[in-house]
C-alpha cells in the first residue's frame, strides 16, 4: 500500500500555516519564534493549540485558538491551496496499476476534505486516517503503528510519502519504506532527509 501525507506532500499548504500562525499572533502584538514554529509545525491541532496558549500565556482556551485558526485557514483550503507538481499524475498512475492508497494526515479533517474535494482526489484513497483522531503526534511511531492496524496492512508492505523529517523518522522506526518529499518549509533539513529516507524527491514528476 502507498500511504501519503497531505500537507506539504500532496498539496502546497505549509505556507498557509505560516500565514495563519503569523496572523493569529500579530493580532495580539506577538511574533513567532523559531522554537514556536518548529513545535507547532510538527504537531497536531489540539496539542499545537495548547502549546500556543501556554507558550504565549494567552487568556484563551485551546478550543478558541483552534476555532480562530480554522477561520483563518478555511478559505485557503477551499479555494487556494494548490497540488504539488506531479501529485495528481502520480496518484492516477498508481490507481491505473490497481495499487491501494491511503492518506495519513495531521491536517484538520474539515480542511483536508475541502481541498480533496476541490481537487477531485477523494476517490483515490481507500481510507483517510486523521492523526488527531489517534491522539498522538505524527512524529511518534505509535501514530504509524495505530494507522497500520486501522488499514489492516503490515509495515513492510507499505511506502510512505512524507515531507516532515520527524514523521519520516517515526515511519522508518516501525519499518515502512519512506520517500521524503521536498517542501520549502523543511528545506533546511534536506541533508538529514536524504540520509534518513529510502528515497528523496523534489517532485512527484521524478516518479512518473
Amino acid at each position: 500500500m502507498r500511504i501519503f501525507d497531505f500537507d506539504g506532500t500532496l498539496v502546497d499548504s505549509n505556507g498557509v500555516w505560516v500565514e495563519v500562525d503569523n496572523g493569529f499572533l500579530a493580532r495580539r502584538g506577538l511574533t513567532a519564534t523559531r522554537e514556536y514554529s518548529d513545535t507547532v509545525g510538527h504537531s497536531i491541532f489540539p496539542i499545537a493549540a495548547q502549546f500556543t496558549r501556554d507558550y504565549y500565556h494567552l487568556d484563551l482556551t485551546a478550543e478558541a485558538i483552534m476555532a480562530e485558526w480554522l477561520d483563518l485557514a478555511r478559505d485557503a483550503y477551499a479555494r487556494q491551496v494548490p497540488l504539488k507538481p506531479g501529485a495528481r499524475a502520480f496518484l492516477e498512475a498508481c490507481a491505473r496499476r490497481g495499487e491501494p492508497m491511503a492518506l495519513l494526515t495531521a491536517c484538520v479533517p474539515e480542511l483536508c476534505q475541502a481541498a480533496l474535494e476541490r481537487h477531485g482526489l477523494t476517490g483515490y484513497f481507500t481510507r483517510i486516517v486523521y492523526v488527531q483522531e489517534l491522539g498522538v503526534e505524527k512524529r511518534d511511531p505509535r501514530a504509524f503503528t495505530q494507522a497500520l492496524e486501522l488499514l489492516g496492512v503490515e509495515s513492510g508492505a507499505c511506502t510512505m510519502y512524507e515531507d516532515s523529517p520527524g514523521a519520516c523518522r517515526a515511519a522508518k522506526a516501525v519499518g515502512l519504506t519512506v520517500v521524503g518529499v521536498y517542501d520549502p518549509f523543511y528545506a533546511c533539513y534536506e541533508d538529514e532527509m536524504r540520509a534518513l529516507c529510502d528515497r528523496y524527491i523534489h517532485s512527484f514528476e521524478e516518479l512518473l
